[in-house]
């Protein structure tokens, strides 16, 4: 049984910046089929929230958003798949006829994406540079008043029993700053953990914003 969500919206102003955390329900069957044809995959993920979003922008209209579906479409559907344990039983289980295997193309069941985060706005207004310079972790842990937090669930999937494949991301706003945490998460009983962590940070007064992306896998 599906778990209920409750659909909400949350506006928050911080200096010339608007940030907005929609959250509403799981996308409908006929729209996750839609998705999935387009996307290439047989499937999406069985918790797909297609019109959740946490969007930053500036006055000056450009901006980044984090959403499920740009997610989905960094999926990597050419690289080596991760098997489970029991993958050669389970593949004889479901054997079919030759002619019935050739239409079912290959995809990564465990939707694992590098997803960074959607640019908005005239990207001319944007410029990415290399730079030494960390995200202040000690900042981070400073006791500072919580103005704004909202987590937002992209989607999640079970693996058919194997594990949880899931992609969040949370939003914490500080009188001095705000910091967002984009995690994919990824466990496959008995074979891998594995999470992808997209750090952005930005502090009053200054023109940039500090931009991170971390893939850690542990077997």
């Amino acid at each position: 049984m599906m778990p209920v969500f409750k659909s909400s919206r949350r506006d928050f102003t911080f200096g010339p910046w608007k940030l907005t955390a929609a959250r509403t329900h799981i996308m409908k069957s006929a729209e996750a089929e839609r998705l999935a044809e387009e996307l290439h995959m047989p499937c999406v993920p069985e918790m797909m929230f297609g019109d959740n979003i946490l969007r930053i922008q500036h006055e000056s209209q450009f901006g980044i958003e984090f959403n499920a579906v740009d997610a989905l479409r960094c999926v990597n559907n050419s690289q080596g798949m991760v098997k489970v344990a029991c993958a050669e039983e389970w593949q004889e289980s479901r054997s079919e006829p030759e002619h019935t295997k050739e239409v079912v193309k290959p995809y990564d069941w465990t939707y694992t994406t590098d997803y960074k985060g959607t640019l908005l706005g005239d990207t001319l207004k944007l410029k990415v540079s290399a730079t030494t310079e960390h995200i202040d972790t000690e900042k981070l842990k400073a006791r500072e008043q919580i103005m704004f937090f909202e987590e937002v669930l992209l989607f999640e999937d079970e693996l058919h029993d194997h594990g949880v494949s899931s992609l969040s991301v949370k939003i914490r706003v500080m009188p001095t700053s705000f910091f967002v945490l984009l995690r994919f998460f990824l466990r496959v009983d008995g074979v891998l953990i594995r999470m992808n962590d997209t750090r952005l940070y930005h502090e009053v007064r200054k023109s940039y914003y500090a931009y991170s992306f971390l893939d850690e896998i542990s077997v």
